[in-house]
């Protein structure tokens, strides 16, 4: 025990400095010239680029279907197939009208019939052939194909059901869709893109027939708060933290929504989509992401650490290194970044300051968060008065008593 006081004793001695206060390690640092970025931080899910819901926009039973689950398909490629029968036979009947119509009209033409019925004659003629174009555009989407390339995650038919639409017209999901009208009966017709949202009569499912998502390009789904997005902008860079991916991942904000929605908390966000730039293959839909959104970049920013400024009245200084020694400097600051403020005046790119390192026992650390110990005793307190208490025993650990553990 008594070695222990002694030992403890000359610790606190030799880091004790002449007037009372504990000593403390000292570094230098480099003052430098670096740019500063303004961030902004976003948060939400990495999903597809493109995504195509796809539904037949035609009428009738599944004769054929060429993929499955998991296949990669490129743009155009077959996915499955309806009757075409009752579609080919209602582009005869559209043809034979169209036929019909403008024999009419030569007749008319041919006996000087007048005006208004040859204005009526016209009029057949191209009502006749709006006709046939849709007949024979619905024979053609009697084949429904891939509207982009990429994986096929969504099959929700199979041979023998019933889809289409029954005289509805909607507009197709999913960035690579476009719209699409259904006929009614036999003579369905359409515009040629599947769409999304026809009323499906599949046995099978009544989701999408097919959903097919992009490969190697890929977007991040993010809100930003309320507070920040009047500074988010179409064309802003952004690095983004994927779960699960070591390296920095880098984007673009690609567009910013206008209308507000309500996180898990309550507090309003905004969306923010961001594109991932380049082909990506360690990136997977639904994985969860971060990103800072730079707002601003200044360029040639000289800083110098901000535990190396002190202070004087209204007066900042540093103590700056001149032939080996710290030389008190007047310097002039602006913003502070963190540990890293702006020299404005002053310092120039390549001085050198001197830098408070770590406060040994018996001061403060600035860098470790700790807090004075009483001046003139051991850190924790003094040694009580009389000694050590019956028994021999150091003061227990805590407040105001013992040796730091």
């Amino acid at each position: 025990m008594a070695l222990a006081v002694v030992a403890g004793s000359g610790a606190w001695l030799l880091f004790r400095s002449d007037d009372g206060q504990a000593a403390t390690a000292t570094t230098t640092s480099e003052v430098t010239s670096t740019t500063i970025e303004d961030t902004v931080s976003a948060s939400g899910t990495v999903d597809a680029a493109k995504t195509a819901d796809l539904d037949f926009p035609v009428s009738g039973a599944v004769t054929h279907v060429w993929v499955a689950e998991g296949d990669t398909v490129k743009k155009g490629q077959r996915l499955a197939e309806v009757d075409p029968t009752a579609l080919e036979a209602a582009r005869t009947a559209a043809q034979s009208t169209l036929d019909a119509a403008e024999e009419q009209l030569s007749e008319d033409q041919d006996d000087d019939a007048s005006d208004v019925q040859l204005a009526a004659d016209e009029t057949a003629v191209v009502s006749a052939r709006a006709s046939l174009d849709q007949a024979e555009q619905a024979v053609d989407d009697a084949v429904l194909r891939s509207t982009i390339g990429g994986i096929v995650t969504t099959v929700g038919v199979e041979v023998g059901d019933t889809v289409g639409s029954s005289g509805g017209s909607g507009s197709a999901s999913g960035s690579a869709s476009g719209s699409a009208s259904g006929g009614s009966g036999g003579a369905s017709s359409g515009s040629g893109t599947p769409s999304s949202t026809s009323t499906s009569t599949t046995t099978s499912s009544s989701t999408s027939a097919f959903t097919v998502v992009s490969q190697g390009t890929y977007v991040v789904d993010a809100t930003v708060a309320s507070a920040d997005v009047a500074e988010v902008k179409k064309g802003l860079q952004a690095k983004v933290t994927v779960t699960g991916v070591s390296d920095t991942v880098f984007g673009i904000v690609e567009s910013v929504g206008l209308v507000a929605q309500t996180n898990n908390s309550g507090a309003a966000v905004f969306p923010v989509t961001i594109r991932i730039t380049g082909q990506r293959d360690d990136l997977y839909a639904g994985t969860s992401a971060t990103a800072s959104i730079v707002v601003k970049q200044t360029a040639d920013v000289l800083v110098v650490p901000s535990r190396a400024l002190k202070s004087d009245g209204d007066t900042t200084y540093v103590l700056k290194m001149v032939d080996g020694k710290a030389t008190r400097t007047t310097i002039k600051v602006g913003e502070t970044y963190g540990a890293q403020t702006q020299v404005l005046s002053g310092l120039t790119s390549g001085d050198t300051v001197q830098v408070p390192g770590f406060t040994l026992p018996g001061g403060t650390s600035s860098s470790r968060g700790g807090t004075n110990q009483r001046k003139g005793g051991l850190p924790g307190g003094d040694l009580p008065a009389g000694g050590f208490p019956a028994g021999g025993q150091a003061p227990a650990g805590g407040a105001g008593g013992g040796f730091p553990q």
